[in-house]
């Protein structure tokens, strides 16, 4: 289906290992619209800050990691094999690298850093300014995109998301321990839930969609019924 001549800004927020990239990713090649992956970003930041001595030994220097942003550019590149976006940092392909345990283990906390989230939150209002947009993240709904057209906020049970991301990174090459994976999930959790800056909310606007027990295709069913809806 195409949305044309009406473009639209998709905003689908919610928690970790929810499937919202792959959500997000089929959506964006339906309509031919633009994928904005924002986890992604925060991840580069990351582990740019881990490279750089900012994050060590279980600690987050603010001040140090604040410091290097202006270093920071992220762009997205289109990779054919995968169908779908790789994160480039400065230059460098890093799409492996951002979805490592460690980089999961720290990125929570970097979020929570204003300033953080002040450059990537204007670097996605321009990305989208346009419309023709599918962003996904935490607070793209209530924060980058208040106005969107369409906000969803996805949720699915603390055991299947677990096991999605497990799956994840064993595809990966990976030797992930599933009770690493799971604890790590409860921390960023109530991280995201608590930070004081744009923690995780639903929009008061937004379609919940529980996707424990739903496959891809049926996912794509319910989102691309609403779409037609708005687009008409």
């Amino acid at each position: 289906m195409s949305c044309q001549p009406k473009k639209i800004i998709i905003a689908i927020d919610g928690y970790s290992a929810c499937g919202k990239s792959t959500f997000a990713r089929e959506i964006a090649a339906r309509l031919g619209y633009i994928f904005i992956d924002t986890g992604a970003m925060y991840r580069a930041v990351t582990l740019y800050g881990l490279r750089h001595g900012a994050i060590r030994d279980d600690r987050v220097d603010e001040t140090a990691l604040v410091a290097l942003l202006p270093e920071v550019n992220i762009t997205f590149a289109f990779n054919p094999d995968r169908g779908a976006s790789d994160v480039i940092l400065n230059g460098e392909n890093v799409e492996t690298q951002i979805r490592s345990l460690e980089v999961s283990d720290y990125v929570s906390r970097v979020s929570q850093i204003a300033a953080v989230r002040q450059k990537l939150v204007d670097m996605q209002q321009r990305m989208g300014e346009q419309k023709g947009v599918v962003m996904d993240g935490r607070d793209i709904g209530t924060v980058v995109f208040p106005n969107a057209e369409l906000k969803i906020f996805m949720t699915a049970d603390p055991e299947v998301r677990a096991q999605r991301r497990y799956a994840e990174l064993k595809a990966k090459g990976q030797q992930p321990s599933l009770e690493e994976i799971a604890a790590n999930l409860r921390e960023r959790d109530y991280a995201d839930e608590h930070r004081a800056i744009s923690p995780l909310r639903q929009a008061p606007d937004a379609r919940v969609l529980d996707n424990s027990r739903m496959s891809v295709a049926q996912q794509m069913d319910w989102v691309m019924d609403l779409i037609e809806k708005l687009c008409r």
